[in-house]
């Protein structure tokens, strides 16, 4: 049995610039998974880069409230909502509320660097486990 707490997986924040804590991921724990899961975070008025993943995710917004951009759609999103984001899509999200916008993210197959470019971004601080291709947002530029 796997059981993590969030509080105690690391924070970091990804090239992306949103804030992360990885909860799950086959490469990391013994799980029987494909996917990746992480709770991400977003303070008032910041935004993540426009980046593009090889796979698809999907995000689950647990609190806040923001404005998803998908490609050319973009739209609101609040709490109990589910975001499908295919493959190869440019993606960003927007916190316009006042609180943080909290949501988790599911990666199939499972996150890793050499799948993701961001297109925009600043330093990451993330560990290996948590770790997005800066080397990526510098190609990207």
């Amino acid at each position: 049995m796997i059981i993590r707490r969030m509080d105690e997986c690391p924070e970091c924040t990804a090239g992306d610039r949103t804030r992360l804590r990885e909860l799950l991921h086959p490469d990391r724990q013994q799980a029987a998974i494909r996917y990746s899961l992480a709770h991400a975070l977003l303070g008032p008025g910041e935004a993540s880069a426009p980046h593009v993943l090889s796979s698809s995710e999907v995000y689950y917004i647990l609190s806040g409230r923001g404005i998803m951009v998908i490609d050319t759609e973009q739209c609101a999103v609040e709490p109990g909502q589910t975001v499908y984001i295919p493959p190869g899509a440019v993606q960003h999200i927007r916190n316009t509320g006042d609180g943080p916008l909290s949501f988790l993210c599911i990666v199939d197959p499972a996150w890793q660097s050499a799948d993701e470019t961001v297109l925009t971004g600043g330093p990451q601080t993330c560990p290996d486990s948590c770790k997005t291709a800066e080397n990526h947002a510098r190609q990207a530029s």
